[in-house]
């Protein structure tokens, strides 16, 4: 077995959300998923497929996305997962309708920070093991902190 570590291509002002899925009707369903919940929002979606002809599906809204989460899904080279990119909208806003999608198996990271992505690699093929997400913490949050995170809570309308 072989592991690799994989960076992960998150355009200016995009948020990723990365997870396994199981179905061929998979990108049809987040695609929905992601118009419905944020028809405002640039975004694409990508799904690997694990039998058959192994194709990489997609649907999107913008085109240079779509470009991005397929070159992802190559790069990553594992079957059964999916990458989701959107502009102009946080994963927080879809994130519980894409865990109930019912052919969505584990997300692993929903995040705008740089993102890496570890792969084992046996002779059946590739695997995702899990991801690093961003960077590691550098103290723990003091009262200047607990207040500017909660004024940019409800600055950008999350809270009121």
């Amino acid at each position: 077995m072989q592991l690799h570590s994989i960076k992960v291509e998150i355009p200016e002002g995009c948020n990723i959300i990365l997870g396994q899925t199981h179905f061929i009707k998979t990108a049809e369903d987040l695609y929905e998923i992601l118009a419905t919940h944020i028809p405002h929002a640039k975004f694409a979606v990508a799904f690997t497929e694990a039998s058959g002809q192994c194709l990489i599906r997609s649907e999107a809204n913008d085109e240079e996305l779509r470009e991005v989460c397929i070159r992802n899904l190559q790069n990553i080279g594992a079957g059964h997962v999916f990458c989701i990119l959107m502009k102009g909208a946080f994963p927080i806003s879809v994130l519980n309708a894409i865990k109930m999608c019912q052919e969505v198996c584990t997300i692993y990271c929903a995040t705008a920070n740089p993102l890496e992505v570890i792969v084992a690699e046996t002779e059946l093929g590739r695997g995702i093991l899990g991801v690093i997400d961003g960077a590691s913490p550098k103290g723990v949050e003091k009262t200047e902190d607990r207040e500017h995170r909660k004024g940019f809570l409800r600055k950008i309308g999350y809270k009121i």
